[in-house]
């Protein structure tokens, strides 16, 4: 066996677990940070990767509403404010979006 393989064992596959703020139970955590602020560190620290896939579905709803400019400061301080409030991060009530559900049949 090469001395190189007994050294360095493989690293676990097993992802990152984190309990998740927004779905309250153990789940895998993102592999990196969203976004390189505070909120994108709290998101990796606190938020489960199924309520981050969560989170960027409802978000296009408010891209679509709101026809926000993800490159401009205004359009990413606005998404910001509603993914820390969707998260529980902030008090606040969520925007509100054109989005009506399917009627079901």
């Amino acid at each position: 066996m090469d001395a190189r393989v007994a050294k360095y064992p493989a690293m676990s596959d097993a992802p990152r677990m984190v309990h998740c703020k927004k779905l309250g139970r153990e789940l895998p955590g993102l592999p990196r940070h969203p976004y390189k602020n505070d909120l994108g560190k709290r998101i990796y620290e606190e938020i489960s990767k199924e309520a981050w896939d969560g989170w960027l579905k409802d978000s296009v709803k408010y891209i679509n509403t709101y026809r926000v400019d993800l490159t401009s400061q205004e359009g990413q301080k606005f998404m910001f404010k509603q993914c820390a409030v969707y998260f529980g991060f902030e008090e606040g009530d969520l925007a509100e979006t054109a989005f009506v559900p399917k009627a079901s049949e």
